[in-house]
């Protein structure tokens, strides 16, 4: 099977939380599926939200049941794996102005957004090859081509994407120790390795960062779909996932 591998990094981020919006916009602190797929369905030209909203309020029989980008690439199986230490991604709140004059109703029109800002976020992308839109996104990514510009989040954070590679031939993992990747936590039994009696200096400082994070859209409303996710370096005890490869030394979890 061949997996495209790619970095996916930028100064800032932002992943809007859609639960509290009145007086600070949070953002989410890993990218999550859906925004991946709608920064890949940039780069390979598909449309968005706000074309999807165009056509709902201008046409009152639509067939798709999703944005375009949704629609087309949600039979990719992906998997990410920060490369920030413990997946903990600095945070930090934004204050700036919204003068456009129909932003805010109050006088002036001006409106002061305070959005919490990833600062430096960098991932590990990987996109099983296994269909037609696989195999698209992957020529457009290993042929630096981009029919729109990719952002992380919203048009105010620049993706940059580097590092790429495509592995030939990988493999279901057989035996997993380790994941590394974010993974359901559903589907995973974590313990703390053992450690040998004094040699507690040269012990791994173990992590387990813990995030539910949206992984699909609905059907009926195009709200998010949550699960749990985890990542962590603590040993596997037992797993349920049967999609898990070997990417060179790495166990990655796709979904």
């Amino acid at each position: 099977m061949q997996i495209l591998k790619f970095r996916l990094w930028g100064r800032t981020a932002f992943f809007k939380k859609p639960e509290v919006n009145t007086y600070l916009y949070f953002t989410y602190g890993n990218i999550h599926k859906v925004a991946l797929l709608g920064l890949l369905g940039a780069v390979v030209g598909y449309s968005g939200y706000n074309q999807f909203d165009f056509k709902k309020r201008n046409h009152k029989e639509i067939k798709n049941e999703y944005p375009e980008f949704y629609e087309r690439l949600a039979c990719l199986k992906v998997a990410i794996e920060p490369t920030c230490e413990g997946a903990v991604i600095n945070k930090k709140v934004q204050v700036f102005n919204n003068s456009v004059g129909y932003a805010s109703k109050e006088m002036g029109g001006n409106l002061i957004v305070k959005e919490q800002w990833l600062e430096n976020p960098s991932w590990n992308i990987y996109i099983l090859i296994d269909n037609e839109e696989a195999e698209k996104v992957a020529d457009y990514i290993l042929n630096n081509k981009a029919v729109y510009q990719p952002y992380l989040g919203k048009n105010d954070h620049y993706a940059n994407i580097s590092e790429v590679e495509l592995y030939e031939d990988c493999i279901k993992a057989d035996k997993v120790e380790k994941i590394n990747s974010l993974c359901f936590r559903e589907e995973v039994v974590l313990s703390i390795p053992e450690q040998e009696w004094g040699n507690e200096e040269e012990a791994e400082e173990v992590f387990k960062y813990l995030e539910s994070l949206p992984f699909a859209l609905n059907k009926d409303t195009n709200l998010y779909e949550m699960k749990s996710f985890i990542y962590s370096n603590m040993n596997v005890e037992d797993i349920k996932s049967k999609d898990i490869y070997r990417v060179k030394n790495n166990n990655i979890f796709f979904f």
